[in-house]
């Protein structure tokens, strides 16, 4: 599941997932986030940290307290890292974190990282 705002993020990020064999639910609205997490149960949650209206961080946190999904790794994407922000995006939850821009060979080696055996095939 990819949570991003940005129309061409989200495309691009949805794309190359689906492009390795992966299936994918794209969700520009972070407020719809857990929502859609609880109805789709990916494998792996891919979230924007700048988003509109609820922060990635705080939608991480929120996960995290979730029963129904606290168990799913989350990949932590944003273009404005700041010094501590990985290690404070990282104690909220998130299991891995790339900064933007994102190439697809790291993106991939990252999302692959989290995934367990059998959805990486």
């Amino acid at each position: 599941m990819v949570v991003e705002d940005n129309d061409l993020n989200r495309k691009l990020f949805c794309d190359v997932l689906r492009a390795n064999r992966f299936e994918t639910l794209g969700i520009a609205d972070g407020d719809a986030a857990l929502d859609g997490a609880r109805e789709f149960a990916p494998d792996l949650i891919i979230m924007d940290i700048q988003l509109p209206g609820i922060s990635g961080f705080d939608l991480i946190v929120a996960a995290k307290a979730d029963a129904a999904l606290a168990a799913i790794p989350i990949l932590a994407v944003t273009a404005y890292a700041g010094k501590g922000d990985e290690e404070s995006i990282r104690d909220a939850g998130a299991a891995g974190y790339l900064s933007k821009p994102v190439s697809i060979m790291p993106f991939m080696a990252a999302v692959k990282a989290l995934l367990p055996a059998e959805a990486v095939g």
